[in-house]
């Protein structure tokens, strides 16, 4: 008898849970084992039952499912997860591969295409339909934010001045007024109404 892929749904809404297992039960080579509602809940029950693929929630309400994959890869041998997001910005593609996701699927995917999403990254391939690898393709390394710079976007996007970027970071207003330029230069843009549009285009923030 053909052993059932078993599988772990972590996602934050119900109803989003819901219509996952009840797309899921469609296909008789694939069985939920459990769901979870946050990060720390997906890994407590990948302990419980070691399912064979995870299919993660992008965004958790206590971390990311990013941060959740890395955690299961430094815990567990090669654990098989597939992100599920709404979103589908350059960064959070690049972001889930670098983690150790074996596949990038949205929300909108149809049973079907989910289905052999799931088989192939069982059966150790990856998933990476057209605009994932497009994504892939089109990022580059050096466009990687520092944490500093991150940390210095997230306070420009909500309209800090540099001084007052420098001050909540403990730095001079040059040095702010120093990682701002580096920011613009990496997102190739010329000011910061345009850098907040392009991180979260690319899925550096939401």
């Amino acid at each position: 008898m053909k052993k059932e892929i078993r599988i772990l749904i972590v996602d934050d809404h119900f109803l989003v849970r819901i219509g996952l297992l009840t797309s899921l039960k469609m296909d008789s080579d694939l069985k939920v084992v459990a769901e979870a509602s946050t990060a720390a809940q997906a890994i407590e029950l990948y302990r419980q039952h070691l399912p064979d693929v995870v299919l993660m929630d992008l965004r958790l309400p206590d971390s990311s499912g990013i941060e959740a994959t890395i955690k299961l890869h430094k815990e567990f041998d090669s654990p098989k997860v597939i992100i599920i997001s709404s979103y589908d910005g350059e960064e959070d593609i690049y972001r889930a591969f670098q983690a150790g996701a074996r596949g990038y699927s949205l929300k909108s995917v149809l049973s079907e295409e989910l289905f052999h999403a799931i088989k192939l990254v069982h059966g150790g391939g990856q998933y990476t339909p057209p605009h994932v690898i497009r994504s892939l393709s089109e990022h580059d390394p050096a466009s990687d934010l520092t944490p500093r710079e991150m940390e210095v976007l997230e306070l420009l996007i909500k309209g800090l001045s540099n001084r007052e970027i420098g001050k909540v970071l403990g730095c001079t207003e040059n040095t702010a007024k120093f990682h701002i330029k580096n920011i613009l230069g990496k997102l190739e843009v010329n000011d910061r109404t345009e850098a907040a549009t392009a991180a979260f285009h690319r899925g550096i923030l939401h």
